[in-house]
């Protein structure tokens, strides 16, 4: 598959490799790893290379299943086994393994490890392409391939952590193969990459890519019968394990085969691009967020691979926020705008199998051809009817989950889209639909924080600002009617606790409601009894949306909610305060208020502040039902 790989790492210096079995080389001698966990930890390091690594991710990597008692103290056991192996890094002679409050971070140079080596000159070989030089791109690509020994960590692959890092390190690879290869057949030289890429179509069959790649470089070598039975195989399997048939672009190459016979060199299908697509409309009613709004913008539109968590609970506005920046980046993305809803209308999370099925749908991908007009308003696709359906049991349907996941990611490589994932339960829910490479944006709106995703740009969206929420509720009713009584307007808005939704629904109802003093509203809404069942118009009820937020918690930290809610009614609580009513001791109750403010139920401080002097709440309406479940 590869030329012997070319070293970089400068003379004494510690030559780390990945991409094949893990080893270190230290002026050309290879160095011992210790035993196998040791060497579990320094994988896990190394895949993540100058970022700090959780300690629960290495637990996990060492200890899949029942990490020991004394798993901390064995990892740095082995950390230190690694830094005495290592010796300091560059020549100030710091330490190479250090350990700070996001875990331990490994310091390593590009001309040091493989993989980052091989990101350098893969960006290199894009880019040249970009600017047309191809024989340049061709070079630079085919460098970083001859670093490539084989499947990523192979000797490490039991544990499911170094696994999974193995995996997204091997579809790179693939990436980069695909892109040297059209890039040879763009330039007339198909025969160079004929035979590895039929090695990788038979390790990979379902990637279409590879496949047509291959069919490519076979026709353009003179061989086109060989080339029309490559996608009839294909087709065959498509159908046979997933029940699907090839792209249209893929359908589109065939068919130019037999037409045109070797005139046709570029159609592969990697280099199409979709039709841009946009996410549903924004609300007429969206207002206020313009620093967020702003961040948002800034972030996104920076030209960089990106992914943004909107974060707020319940009825806070992160959707209406994420659309609204959608369409104003719609130059930024020149192949799409997407949105997918990653719940149900009843609250409960999407499969991921539906949700890679409605991307390919959206997007153009695993031969789902979608219309700008589809993408517009995705609607509920968890019916049987309206997805694939992939044959052979368990097996089949976790084959054809990996091919359309497969097949997501090389659609990323390839465009410069913006996803929108809205209303995300967890993080595994996402992270194997974040691009590996590419111009891709995420923007991700979630209840929790999402704490797992790293490296993310956050976005915590607070209580509307007064001036905000009444500019909303002025929209709904009238400026009019809100200047005929702006104390009655002020306390209707601070009532709903500056909850955009509820904020609206009583607009909403208040609209229909011609008839209704403003104040008397708002002494409705200031009764605790009575607010959650005035703040519903129609089918929209605000007590529902709270109900599936409440959903979300745990057992424990709903006991823990309610009892919180009490504390917080007269402006919010200091710790001392939760550790009485929690009856706890301290550090108890400084994890359960961090577990609440991970999943968006408490707010805190947006500056530093210790635990003791920061002031924390829950916000009105949540506080009231819990008070409803808790009966606190």
């Amino acid at each position: 598959m590869t030329r012997p790989p070319v070293r970089t790492a400068p003379t004494g210096a510690v030559y780390f490799s990945l991409l094949g079995p893990l080893t270190a080389r230290l002026d050309g001698h290879e160095l011992p790893l210790g035993p196998r966990k040791q060497r579990l930890v320094l994988a896990t390091l190394l895949s993540r290379p100058n970022t700090p690594v959780p300690v629960e991710v290495l637990t996990d990597a060492v200890w899949p299943d029942d990490p020991p008692r004394t798993a901390r103290k064995n990892l740095q056991v082995y950390v230190s086994a690694a830094r005495t192996l290592l010796g300091p890094a560059g020549h100030e002679g710091r330490d190479r393994v250090v350990h700070g409050c996001g875990g331990y971070l490994l310091r390593i140079a590009e001309g040091e490890l493989d993989t980052l080596r091989f990101g350098s000159l893969a960006r290199a070989g894009r880019a040249a392409a970009g600017r047309g030089d191809l024989a340049g791109a061709a070079r630079l690509l085919r460098e970083a391939l001859d670093l490539w020994e084989g499947p990523p960590l192979n000797d490490l692959r039991d544990s499911a952590g170094v696994a999974e890092e193995a995996g997204r390190l091997e579809a790179r690879c693939l990436t980069v193969y695909e892109d040297w290869a059209e890039t040879e057949i763009e330039l007339g030289r198909p025969a160079v990459a004929v035979d590895g890429l039929r090695d990788l179509v038979e390790r990979h069959p379902l990637r279409e890519r590879l496949r047509a790649a291959w069919m490519n470089s076979l026709h353009q070598s003179g061989r086109q019968a060989e080339a029309l039975a490559v996608y009839d195989d294909y087709r065959q399997l498509m159908a046979r394990e997933l029940g699907l048939e090839p792209s249209p672009a893929m359908a589109a190459l065939y068919r130019s085969m037999l037409g045109r016979g070797r005139e046709a060199r570029r159609p592969a299908p990697a280099r199409e691009a979709v039709s841009p697509a946009a996410p549903p409309a924004c609300t007429a009613a969206f207002t206020g967020r313009p620093g967020e709004l702003r961040e948002l913008l800034e972030v996104l539109g920076c030209g960089e691979e990106r992914v943004v968590v909107v974060s707020g609970p319940a009825g806070a506005g992160k959707s209406a926020l994420a659309l609204r920046a959608a369409h104003l980046l719609a130059d930024r993305f020149p192949d799409g705008r997407v949105r997918v809803r990653m719940r149900r209308e009843d609250g409960t999370a999407r499969s991921r199998a539906k949700i890679l099925a409605e991307l390919g749908r959206l997007c153009g991908v695993a031969g789902n051809a979608a219309s700008p007009g589809n993408a517009a308003s995705p609607g509920n696709t968890d019916s049987p009817g309206n997805t694939a359906s992939p044959q052979g049991g368990a097996g089949g349907d976790r084959a054809a989950t990996a091919a359309l996941a497969d097949a997501w990611q090389e659609w990323q490589a390839r465009h410069r889209a913006l996803v929108v994932l809205d209303d995300v339960p967890d993080e595994a829910s996402v992270r194997g639909l974040l691009s590996r490479s590419g111009k891709c944006s995420v923007l991700i709106t979630a209840r929790g924080q999402l704490a797992g995703l790293a490296p993310v740009h956050r976005i915590a969206l607070p209580a509307l600002a007064d001036g905000e929420a009444l500019e909303l509720l002025g929209k709904l009713i009238g400026a009019g009617r809100l200047r005929a009584d702006p104390g009655a307007a002020l306390r209707i808005v601070r009532a709903c606790g500056g909850l955009p939704l509820a904020v609206e629904v009583s607009g909403m109802r208040l609209a229909v409601l011609r008839h209704l003093p403003l104040a008397e509203y708002a002494d409705r809404l200031d009764d605790p009894s009575a607010a959650l069942d005035e703040l519903v118009a129609g089918d929209v009820s605000v007590r529902h949306r709270i109900a599936s937020g409440w959903q979300d918690l745990a057992d424990g930290d709903r006991w823990v909610l309610g009892r919180l809610a009490g504390l917080a009614e007269g402006g919010g609580f200091t710790l001392d305060r939760a550790t009485e009513a929690l009856g706890c001791g301290e550090r108890a109750a400084i994890r359960a208020v961090e577990s609440l403010i991970d999943a968006g139920a408490v707010t805190s401080p947006a500056g530093e502040v210790t635990a003791h002097a920061a002031l924390y709440e829950v916000p009105r309406l949540l506080g009231l039902y819990a008070h409803e479940r808790e009966g606190v």
